[in-house]
C-alpha cells in the first residue's frame, strides 16, 4: 500500500468542537472529516454537493494525521455580523441596521501538522499527489475557517506495511480508542496524554455517523500503545489511520 505524505500549517486554525454554542472551542486538531474537506479543496472535488466526503471519507480512503509542533490555544475575539434581513447597502457605522456582536473564541496558534492518506482508487491517488506535489490546489486550503489560509508541503510517497500484532509500538500517529488492544497504553514520564470526543464519519449530508474518543500527545511526541492495527512506514515510522 502507498501512502501520500505532506505538511500543512497556518497562522490559526479552529476546527470547531460540536457541543459548544456561545463561546466556541477547537479541537487540537483537525477531525477525518475536516480532513477530507482539505483533501477536497486541494483535489477539487464539488463543493455544491459535499462530495469530499464521499471521495476521502468512506472506507476507500484512509487518513492519518501527526502533530508537528506542540499544541497552543490562544482565545480572540472575532466580531461577526448580523446578516439576516440586514440590506447591507446600509453604512455599517449604523448599529441599529447592521448589528454586530463580538464572540470570544478559541483558536489554534501556528498549528503545523503531518498528513498521511492512502485511497484505492488509483486515479484519486495521484491526482492528489500531484497537485500536492506541484503546489495547486482547486479551492483555496484553510485551517477550519476560511480566514485561516494554510500552506502545504509535499513530503513524499512511502509503501506501507498494514501490521496486526500484540506488541507495544511507538506510534506518531493519535489513537483512536476503539483500536487500543486490552486499553493498553503505556505511560511514559515527559510526555502528556490527552483525550478529545470527535467525529469519524460523516455522511454526504454531513450527519455524523461515527464519534470516537481520541488519544493523543499535544506537543507531538510518539505515543507507544498496544494496537489491533497499525501500519509501518518503509522509513521505520508507525501510523494509525482513524
Amino acid at each position: 500500500m502507498k501512502i501520500l505524505v505532506f505538511d500543512i500549517r497556518g497562522d490559526f486554525g479552529h476546527f470547531r468542537k460540536f457541543y459548544t454554542t456561545t463561546s466556541p472551542l477547537t479541537f487540537s486538531f483537525p477531525p477525518p472529516p475536516t480532513i477530507a474537506g482539505i483533501l477536497g479543496a486541494i483535489y477539487g472535488t464539488d463543493k455544491n454537493t459535499n462530495e469530499y466526503l464521499t471521495v476521502f471519507g468512506g472506507d476507500e480512503c484512509k487518513i492519518g494525521l501527526q502533530i508537528l509542533s506542540p499544541v497552543r490555544k490562544v482565545r480572540i475575539g472575532l466580531n461577526l455580523l448580523e446578516t439576516k434581513g440586514t440590506n447591507l447597502r446600509i453604512p455599517m457605522s449604523d448599529k441599529n441596521l447592521a448589528p454586530r456582536t463580538q464572540i470570544r473564541t478559541e483558536l489554534l496558534k501556528d498549528p503545523h501538522y503531518r498528513i498521511y492518506v492512502s485511497h484505492e482508487d488509483n486515479d484519486v491517488f495521484h491526482g492528489l499527489c500531484k497537485n500536492i506535489k506541484e503546489h495547486i490546489s482547486v479551492y483555496t486550503v484553510s485551517l477550519g475557517l476560511s480566514e485561516f489560509l494554510a500552506n502545504f508541503n509535499y513530503v513524499g510517497i512511502f509503501e506501507c506495511e498494514e501490521v496486526k500484532d500484540s506488541c507495544i509500538v511507538e506510534l506518531s500517529t493519535p489513537i483512536q480508542t476503539q483500536n487500543l488492544s486490552e486499553d493498553k497504553l503505556e505511560i511514559e514520564s515527559g510526555k502528556k496524554y490527552f483525550k478529545e470526543k470527535m467525529p469519524i464519519k460523516m455522511n454526504q449530508e454531513r450527519i455524523v455517523k461515527k464519534y470516537d474518543d481520541v488519544i493523543f500527545e499535544p506537543d507531538g511526541k510518539t505515543i507507544k500503545a498496544k494496537v489491533k492495527n497499525y501500519c509501518r512506514l518503509e522509513n521505520g515510522e508507525n501510523i494509525t489511520f482513524f
